[in-house]
């Protein structure tokens, strides 16, 4: 646990926490801190307290002494240059030709710089009018881009609730603003109507939409049917401010709408029915409790013996369709080895007998060798050109001197025994 003060600075900002070091302080007392960006007198929101350990951030700084008249002084006198380099700023600004609007002057407390708060659409180049700003002031000069909902809260102004704004008057932080809590809220989509000064959704948005989730968790949505005093109806509209709903019910041969508290009525699911219905019901099922259980279990053995009734017929008609699937794999492989069978039988045909040759011992006649040329010479050309462009069989083992014609062997044998001198 640690002993801390809370500090502000300006108006509706945020706090920090400082080491009290030792002074008597409590609430609304002006004080001079030490801070990041130099010495600043600040007012104290809060009396001294303990505070966690698990809370504070970085190590505190210590408050410098109480504010003095001279301190008090020394503020007010800042404030008026602040005006006065306002106006400066703004004449520079018009006459290097800048896009930016000037928002606040900030002067620090020991003069030790001046801040220039502006907004604009984009990024800027305003090196020269610092360096102009710097010549004219003497000191260091330092500016800041800001958004358009710190605009607003440094400007103040007038709500659309006839209030001043929120974050010029108590909000230190700006927290997050969805259109979905618009929608929630039943409110207008109108931009103008849900928009603030700032031309953003209104933080005050915020403010009701924890109440807004809790209570449409309890509450039905419109259109469904709910129970009321009167009866069955139908929700036509809620209220989650009052936590009232409005219900159109059937009266006689007409529709009325009527208001009841969501407490008086009930959803269908929590209806419960009277004792009388609810004796009923159980003698029903007392008298016939076995009934449901017999029709239950012949359904399912009807179910497990119709499927395997499927399963015995789909067995013989697969093993059918193996079978003949095998057999026409078979015939096809039979036909194929007709058909090579057959081709080969007609490449291989069958040759000529030859003629057996004479005995060496014998010797063959002029007349005969002359018959043999006679039977050669009548044979047509054709013939021979067949044979000659007869293909080759690659299988076919070369032929020896015995395989050759058998004509061609007398031929052979008649010329050497003759000599060529008789042939001619």
């Amino acid at each position: 646990m640690a002993m801390v003060i809370r500090v502000r600075f300006k108006r509706a900002s945020k706090l920090y926490d400082f080491d009290p070091a030792g002074l008597d302080l409590h609430n609304g007392m002006h004080v001079v801190t030490e801070t990041a960006r130099g010495v600043e007198l600040g007012e104290c929101m809060s009396g001294i307290m303990e505070v966690p350990d698990e809370r504070i951030a970085a190590p505190l700084k210590p408050i410098i002494r109480i504010a003095t008249e001279q301190d008090m002084l020394t503020q007010k006198r800042n404030e008026e240059y602040e005006k006065e380099a306002f106006d400066i700023a703004i004449e520079r600004i018009a006459e290097h030709n800048l896009e930016m609007k000037l928002v606040d002057v900030e002067y620090a407390f020991d003069h030790s710089k001046i801040i220039f708060y502006f907004t604009a659409n984009g990024r800027v180049d305003f090196r020269l009018l610092v360096k102009n700003l710097a010549s004219i002031f003497k000191t260091r000069i330092e500016l800041r881009q800001i958004g358009v909902r710190d605009e607003a809260k440094m400007l103040g102004g007038i709500g659309p609730c006839g209030r001043p704004i929120c974050c010029r008057t108590f909000l230190g932080d700006f927290t997050p603003v969805s259109i979905k809590m618009a929608k929630e809220q039943n409110l207008s989509l109108n931009p103008t109507k849900i928009s603030g000064l700032c031309d953003r959704l209104m933080c005050c948005l915020k403010y009701e939409q924890d109440q807004y989730e809790a209570t449409r968790k309890r509450m039905p949505r419109v259109g469904r049917e709910i129970i009321t005093p009167d009866g069955v109806g139908t929700i036509n509209a809620i209220n989650v401010l009052e936590e009232t709903v409005r219900v159109r019910i059937a009266v006689g041969d007409t529709f009325e709408l009527r208001e009841y508290p969501i407490d008086d009525c009930q959803k269908p699911e929590q209806y419960s029915a009277p004792a009388s219905e609810k004796a009923a019901e159980k003698n029903e099922r007392r008298e016939k409790p076995d009934k449901a259980e017999k029709n239950e279990k012949p359904e399912k053995n009807d179910k497990a013996d119709r499927g395997e009734r499927r399963e015995k017929a789909d067995k013989p008609d697969r093993a059918e369709r193996r079978e003949k699937a095998e057999k026409a794999e078979k015939g096809e492989r039979r036909e194929k080895q007709d058909k090579g069978d057959k081709g080969d039988r007609q490449e291989r045909a069958p040759k000529q007998k030859r003629p057996e040759r004479p005995e060496r011992g014998e010797k063959q006649s002029k007349g005969e060798h002359f018959e043999q040329q006679g039977e050669r010479a009548s044979k047509p050309r054709n013939e021979k050109r067949a044979k000659q462009q007869k293909p080759m069989n690659p299988n076919a083992a070369p032929k020896s001197a015995e395989s050759r014609p058998a004509a061609e062997a007398d031929a052979l044998e008649i010329v050497e025994e003759t000599g060529v001198e008789d042939l001619l």
